[in-house]
């Protein structure tokens, strides 16, 4: 039996105590899965992944991690907090929310290095992301002066580099051109292959099937309406459009009307 990894039953959690963002929540995450989290704007992906990264905590309804409880004062102890940091590994949306180092060398080596790493054990890894992820020639360049795509992958091998056991990512092909999307991808099923939990939050439908062995789908009540496997939820386009996730177009040819499903993949929470 693969450990579970994360537990969440019946969690609640309200922003300012009155504007709910989810709503009785249950999901389990087992050790080494593939979670693809999906869902129009505004049902509790992201609310959900700050939750999963200990950055908030339940009204009401239990999360466990690792087995334990997990609660806001676990925190004020400096040895769970280091063993959860280390565990646990969130790549935001917005790539400018984790890069604020001078250089993009000192971007990837300041997770190892705030968590005990040693200096050389923080090299070789390094080393290891610099050739894995063609970065050599952007290591002494400030963050600020990298495209999205460039700024995307500094972030995730930041994240890498904690070496953590659960990758969160949050919409990590949002605004990428095609082939930067692939190295994206190559990317996180890489990390996958060499045991690591991987979920993702994104509205790019067409690359769910190759990023998850399971799809949990979150609905305007703010908590998962199902989850199965990419190719049967794809498949179900009713479901999809009744769940914002497409939107039909109309074709007119001659006299003939086309109906084509959309994806939404130009959205942002």
């Amino acid at each position: 039996m693969r450990e579970a990894f994360f537990e969440l039953a019946d969690v609640h959690f309200s922003y300012l105590g009155k504007f709910p963002a989810l709503c009785g929540l249950n999901i389990k995450i087992t050790q080494g899965e593939k979670v693809a989290i999906i869902g129009a704007n505004g049902t509790g992906k992201s609310t959900l992944f700050l939750m999963l990264d200990a950055l908030i905590f339940p009204d009401k309804g239990a999360i466990k991690a690792f087995g334990r409880d997990l609660k806001e004062e676990m925190f004020n102890d400096e040895q769970f907090s280091r063993f959860f940091r280390s565990k646990v590994g969130f790549v935001f949306q917005n790539p400018d929310v984790q890069l604020f180092c001078p250089t993009v060398r000192e971007d990837i080596t300041f997770g190892p290095l705030q968590l005990g790493v040693s200096g050389e054990e923080t090299r070789k890894r390094l080393d290891k992301l610099t050739a894995e992820l063609d970065i050599a020639h952007l290591l002494d360049r400030s963050p600020h002066q990298l495209s999205i795509g460039e700024k995307r992958k500094i972030a995730i091998a930041s994240v890498l580099a904690v070496d953590p056991e659960v990758i969160i990512l949050d919409e990590p092909t949002a605004g990428l051109d095609p082939l930067t999307t692939r190295h994206v991808i190559d990317i996180i099923m890489k990390a996958n292959l060499d045991g690591k939990t991987i979920i993702t939050a994104t509205h790019d439908l067409q690359i769910i099937e190759e990023i998850s062995d399971c799809v949990h789908v979150f609905d305007r009540n703010k908590r998962i309406t199902r989850c199965g496997n990419a190719g049967e939820i794809l498949a179900d386009t009713v479901f999809l459009q009744d769940n914002n996730l497409v939107h039909i177009h109309k074709h007119h040819h001659g006299t003939k009307a086309h109906v084509h499903p959309h994806n939404h993949t130009d959205h942002h929470h």
